[in-house]
C-alpha cells in the first residue's frame, strides 16, 4: 500500500540559529494537517541522479488542537553543508512545493499519562517536538497540576532552538521550568536556571524517580543513550523512558 503524498507550499523561511531554518508551510490540496504534537511528516524528493528519497522532520508547529486540524505546518531543518535536503530547501523560493507524508511517529504525551511531572529532555533539532507539545503541556499543568522540566542543550547561545518561546512558557507557567545546558559558552547575562556542560550532566540535579516521572528523549543519538542509561541507573523502567533518535543524513 502506498504511502499517500500530499503537496506543502512554502509560506516562510527564518533562520533560528547559524545552520538551522524554521520553515512555514500549508497544504496546498485544500486539506488540514491534523497531527499529534510530538509525530514527524516526512519529506519526498530525488537526488541529483534521480533517486529517490525523503527526510523526516518533527513538527514544531503550535497549535490548539481542541480547536480543531491545523493549517500550519512548522519544521526545523538542519542545513548540513553538501546536502542533498539542505539544497532543496535553500533553493526552494516562497510559493514553491514539495511532496510529504505523514504525520508518523507515537513520541507523544500519552492521554492516559497521570505521572506527576514530566522530564523533557532534547538537543538540536531534537526540542521542535516539545515546542508543539506546548498547548497540550498548558492542559496537563492547568488539568492535573502536572510539573514539568524541559532540559535542552545546545553548543551556544546562538545554536539554542526556539529558547524564546520557551522561555515566555515558563515565565507564564510556574510548573515549567526551562533549563538550557551550553557545552561551550554561556549566555552574558545568564538566567539562574542556565546550565555549563551537557544535558546529561544535570539529569541527577532532578532526582528523577519511578515515583511519579515520565521521561522523554530527543536528539543527538549519543545524548539519547548517555541521558537513557542516567535514567534507567536512577531506577526509571524502560516503558517510562520515551525516545527519539535524530540521525544527520547527507
Amino acid at each position: 500500500m502506498a504511502i499517500q503524498q500530499f503537496p506543502l507550499k512554502l509560506t516562510g523561511r527564518r533562520m533560528i540559529a547559524p545552520t538551522v531554518a524554521h520553515l512555514s508551510f500549508v497544504r496546498d490540496d485544500g486539506q488540514p494537517l491534523d497531527f499529534i504534537p510530538g509525530q514527524f511528516i516526512q519529506i519526498h524528493f530525488e537526488y541529483a541522479d534521480g533517486t529517490a528519497t525523503k527526510r523526516s522532520y518533527s513538527l514544531a508547529t503550535i497549535h490548539d488542537h481542541a480547536i480543531g486540524p491545523g493549517e500550519a505546518v512548522d519544521i526545523a531543518v538542519s542545513y548540513v553543508p553538501g546536502g542533498a535536503a539542505t539544497a532543496l530547501f535553500e533553493g526552494m523560493a516562497l510559493g514553491d512545493a514539495v511532496q510529504a507524508s505523514g504525520p508518523f511517529g507515537r513520541f507523544c504525551l500519552m492521554p492516559q499519562d497521570t505521572n506527576r511531572r514530566y522530564l523533557l529532555i532534547g538537543t538540536g533539532t531534537g526540542v521542535t517536538p516539545y515546542r508543539a507539545m506546548l498547548p497540550l503541556l498548558e492542559r496537563a499543568i492547568a488539568e492535573r497540576g502536572v510539573e514539568v522540566v524541559l532540559l535542552m542543550g545546545a553548543r551556544t547561545p546562538e545554536e539554542l532552538l526556539y529558547g524564546d518561546d520557551f522561555r515566555a512558557f515558563a515565565d507564564a507557567h510556574p510548573n515549567f521550568r526551562f533549563v538550557p545546558c551550553f557545552s561551550r559558552e554561556l549566555p552574558a547575562d545568564p538566567h539562574p536556571d542556565v546550565r555549563h556542560g551537557y544535558v546529561q550532566q544535570f539529569l541527577a540535579d532532578f532526582a528523577p524517580s519511578a515515583d511519579g516521572d515520565i521521561a522523554y528523549l530527543c536528539g543527538n543519538p549519543n545524548m539519547v543513550d548517555a541521558a537513557f542509561d542516567a535514567l534507567k541507573d536512577a531506577g526509571l523502567p524502560v516503558p517510562l523512558i520515551r525516545r527519539e533518535k535524530y540521525v544527520s543524513s547527507k
